[in-house]
């Protein structure tokens, strides 16, 4: 594991887009600061800018300068029911990443992989789930090679786990619930 991930490192550093397991579903994810490989991947997705991303990081403090001052600390992660929040960006959050709102979707990442990535580069990464707008995501390998293994620049070995289906959305501030998780 430790060679795919310094490779998955060195594609991120170098302004790439990787394909990973994460807690429910295969992602999509590149550097959050690099636009270059943001709008690479909104076009790989055909997904509207105005929807914005979602971040994952393996610690609190990748997220400590894409978070505003004021947006609160982050529960501490539960293995088996990732959640991803809402919360105020930070003036650092590109509209690209942040979409048509003043806040940013994050999610503390339990899967291994995933988190070993965002240690490994030392940042959050943009994380959207690895399917075109508006279809079906994927969880199976030979799925995610059929139909991006030719759109990004590495995918990452790995197993999705330990959740199926996209994670669960909720207000940083109020805890409501935005989008159930689907299983």
């Amino acid at each position: 594991m430790k060679l795919s991930i310094s490779r998955a490192a060195e594609v991120l550093l170098g302004g790439g887009i990787i394909a990973y397991p994460t807690e429910g579903v295969f992602g999509l994810g590149c550097m959050p600061d690099d636009m270059n490989a943001v709008v690479n991947l909104l076009r790989i997705k055909n997904r509207d800018p105005a929807k914005g991303l979602i971040l994952i990081a393996s610690n609190e403090s990748q997220l400590r300068d894409w978070l505003a001052d004021d947006a609160g600390q982050l529960p501490d992660p539960e293995p088996s029911q990732p959640m991803t929040w809402i919360a105020p960006a930070s003036d650092r959050v590109a509209s690209l990443v942040r979409g048509d709102h003043e806040t940013i979707a994050v999610r503390l990442t339990t899967n291994p992989v995933a988190a070993a990535i965002c240690s490994a580069v030392d940042s959050p990464i943009v994380s959207t789930s690895a399917n075109l707008s508006g279809q079906g995501v994927v969880r199976n390998r030979l799925v995610l090679r059929r139909k991006f293994g030719a759109c990004v620049d590495y995918i990452v070995p790995g197993e999705c786990g330990p959740t199926s289906g996209p994670s669960e959305i909720r207000e940083l501030a109020t805890g409501k619930t935005l989008r159930p998780r689907t299983r």
